[in-house]
């Protein structure tokens, strides 16, 4: 148990639906106030994306339709890391799958975070790569959608009108965008 001001005890959780995309649970829970009572939680898999960035400033992603929200937008590459897989293998296969792009170089660990801590868990993992290469058409047809490299200086405005799906790809944009701003601030900083 957490000492610091605010912590849960936690006593317990039980599963009250499980299968290979979702596990629901109720967690046996006690907040500060003294009150003991089951929450719900969600638990999702772990889930890796990849951010690539070419010469040109451009990001790759894919255009595509999500039901559960009926929206249209874009998405960075990636997908639910499987088994024991390296979370960087992850995004590298999915994005091969879903593009027909292959990441090159070494990935930069960017950002973990989970997106909805109170009552979700789902860890993502998002990896930066320096460019990528063509090698064919995607192979995953699930993930059908267009891939277009995206223009960087367009990110904000997606996300003004909500063409940019997801925590994972917000996240993963505006992290990057505002370290590269940061850098930068910190190399002026140090010049004499």
């Amino acid at each position: 148990m957490s000492t610091e001001r605010g912590a849960w005890q936690v006593y317990g959780e039980r599963t009250i639906y499980d299968n290979r995309y979702v596990r629901l649970g109720l967690v046996d829970v006690e907040p500060p106030d003294g009150r003991r009572f089951e929450h719900h939680v969600v638990h999702l898999d772990r889930v890796a994306v990849a951010l690539i960035v070419n010469e040109r400033d451009e990001v790759l992603m894919l255009w595509r339709y999500r039901f559960a929200t009926d929206e249209w937008g874009y998405e960075l590459l990636g997908g639910i890391v499987d088994g024991d897989e390296e979370s960087t293998a992850t995004a590298l296969r999915e994005t091969s799958e879903e593009s027909g792009w292959e990441p090159l170089g070494e990935p930069e660990h960017l950002v973990s975070f989970e997106p909805i801590p109170g009552m979700v868990t789902a860890q993502f993992d998002v990896y930066l790569w320096r460019g990528a290469k063509h090698i064919g058409d995607p192979t995953d047809e699930e993930e059908a959608g267009t891939i277009e490299w995206v223009p960087l200086d367009r990110v904000i405005e997606l996300t003004q009108q909500r063409k940019l799906l997801g925590s994972g790809t917000l996240v993963a944009l505006l992290y990057y965008l505002a370290s590269r701003g940061a850098a930068g601030k910190d190399q002026a900083a140090e010049s004499p």
